[in-house]
């Protein structure tokens, strides 16, 4: 008797575990965005990828569906992101290289999506693509400094 109640309890915090991540995973930019403003330091390199991801998402889509206009909007939300998520590795000193990556990829993704588009869309793509770089150099510097470098920055 002990033993079903112990299995349907750890079901049940499964299960409500996994609602929980899925409402999480179906959060609106909005919703993103307030979180990320009144979000934990630790928390805010996270969310801020977690944006700019959404943001190529939307570009990528935008771009495919010819609103060029909106679709710049969201390439410079993209960096706007990703440089608030290495402000925030920078200040806590975690999740260098999860950000490094998740940069690094949005970069790729921002390249194949400038091919797709005509000569006069794509500097703005470049430009982004350009900048995202920089963060990943940022980041990777503080990643590989030697931690007396670290503290002749403080």
């Amino acid at each position: 008797m002990r033993r079903a109640a112990f299995y349907l309890l750890v079901v049940v915090v499964v299960l409500a575990l996994a609602c929980s991540y899925s409402a999480a995973k179906n959060e609106t930019l909005d919703e993103l965005k307030a979180r990320l403003e009144r979000a934990h330091s630790d928390e805010r390199a996270e969310l801020a990828i977690r944006i700019a991801q959404y943001q190529l998402r939307n570009a990528d889509k935008l771009y495919n569906d010819g609103q060029a206009d909106q679709a710049r909007a969201a390439v410079e939300d993209i960096v706007t992101y990703s440089e608030k998520a290495r402000d925030a590795v920078t200040q806590t000193r975690k999740r260098h290289k999860s950000v490094e990556i998740n940069v690094r990829k949005m970069a790729e993704k921002l390249r194949d999506i400038k091919r797709t588009l005509t000569f006069e869309d794509q500097p703005p793509v470049e430009q982004a693509i350009r900048r995202l770089e920089d963060i990943r150099t940022t980041l990777l510097k503080e990643m590989f400094a030697k931690e007396d470098e670290r503290e002749q920055k403080k």
